[in-house]
């Protein structure tokens, strides 16, 4: 219910020019902060990080005023793009986390919920395997030579 929900919400996020507003408000937004505020030091610390790298392109290349300035653009939207995906990336792991504690501790009692879920996504990554067994070859066998490794052990040790 919740990824339907969701499912606009995710289309629109994904969309490119979304996320280049997004990182233009963040910039925007790091730099009106107040020089002593964290939002300052960080935008200090990105525009020191951003004018090494630019003067790192300078002493490589002739690089003039028109080139400087999109490079000091490109970078800037780089940094804070990386560093957007670098959060997104961790809080992913941190929700995995505490979704697979809540689904071991049953708290709110969601462990049905969250099986349920895992096990839905499961069969949606079987059936495209499944669609190739050929006919001569009974399910219950098919099942057993490619769906669990024999004791249920881990294959890749």
């Amino acid at each position: 219910m919740i990824k339907l929900l969701a499912a606009p919400v995710r289309s629109i996020v994904r969309f490119p020019l979304f996320q280049l507003a997004v990182v233009v408000a963040v910039i925007l937004f790091l730099q009106a902060g107040d020089d002593k505020s964290a939002r300052g030091q960080m935008f200090n610390g990105l525009d020191e990080l951003v004018e090494s790298t630019v003067g790192l392109f300078s002493a490589v290349f002739n690089v003039k005023s028109f080139t400087k300035s999109w490079l000091t653009t490109g970078f800037w939207i780089a940094y804070v793009y990386l560093a957007c995906l670098l959060i997104l990336a961790l809080l992913r792991v941190v929700i995995s986390k505490v979704v697979d504690f809540v689904g071991w501790s049953n708290l709110f009692g969601l462990r049905n919920a969250i099986a349920r879920e895992r096990g839905i996504a499961a069969y949606r990554a079987w059936m495209p395997f499944e669609r190739i067994r050929p006919v001569s070859i009974p399910q219950e066998k098919w099942e057993e030579t490619f769906a669990w490794p024999a004791n249920n052990e881990c294959l890749a040790r």
